[in-house]
């Protein structure tokens, strides 16, 4: 999954005019949004089971409410769906922009288009437009975001992430700390491999990701400060209110 150059660069060189430019990265942007609001929990709930899972449990468009509410075959399929969009938006901004790796972290164009590609899907998932803008909280599109771009971030958030659920049992708790932490170790990540800051596009687009999810979770900060917030129990079914 390596394209060294995107296919702007294959037509006009280093000589790619503005406002095609920036048709291409507008065109793109769409895409991915379009794309994240292909909401999977919604859609196999609806279509497989005739209901639609932000009716039920924490009433999240989500994996981890579709394993609460219909087990793990909708939770698997919900995850496939979703880490799937994710991937063909990104790798339509690799197919226009350029797509490469340096050091294990993903270069793509010059600003690095692809992390706002992905930043655009994310916002496609929790506020989608064929669902009446209401969907999930964007944790598991981001991961994948992380997990194509930057692989040894994500690797080190994931240990994280499973660090701090299995201490406190708390699921959100875990999707709220790795998101704010996503930004600063892409930070360190970009200033100790590449020795240089983070591309444009993917401090701003980290950034608003750490606050979005946040932001999505504030009810489940809420719940964590009364310590009503339920806890995942690794016996018995997920019950968090992820």
């Amino acid at each position: 999954m390596i394209l060294n150059t995107g296919l702007l660069t294959h037509f006009y060189g280093d000589k790619i005019p503005m406002h095609t430019y920036f048709l291409c990265l507008l065109a793109v942007l769409l895409a991915a949004y379009f794309l994240g609001s292909i909401n999977s929990a919604i859609l196999f709930s609806r279509t497989v089971y005739h209901e639609d899972i932000r009716t039920k449990g924490s009433g999240n468009a989500g994996m981890t409410n579709m394993l609460r509410t219909y087990g793990k075959g909708a939770a698997v399929l919900t995850l496939v769906g979703d880490m799937g969009k994710t991937v063909i938006a990104i790798l339509l901004s690799g197919l226009i922009f350029g797509f490469n790796y340096m050091s294990g972290v993903a270069i793509g164009g010059q600003l690095g288009e692809c992390y706002l590609v992905g930043l655009f899907a994310v916002l496609g998932h929790i506020y989608p437009v064929y669902y009446k803008f209401k969907g999930g909280k964007g944790v598991l599109v981001t991961s994948t975001m992380a997990l194509m771009l930057s692989p040894v971030a994500f690797l080190i958030l994931l240990l994280l992430f499973v660090g701090i659920v299995a201490v406190s049992k708390y699921v959100s708790l875990g999707s709220i700390v790795i998101a704010s932490l996503y930004p600063v170790v892409m930070h360190g990540y970009f200033a100790f491999m590449l020795g240089s800051i983070m591309l444009i596009f993917a401090a701003l687009s980290t950034i608003i990701l750490a606050i979005l999810i946040v932001y999505c979770h504030r009810a489940n900060i809420v719940r964590i400060g009364n310590r009503t917030e339920n806890k995942i129990s690794f016996r018995k079914k997920n019950t968090d209110g992820q």
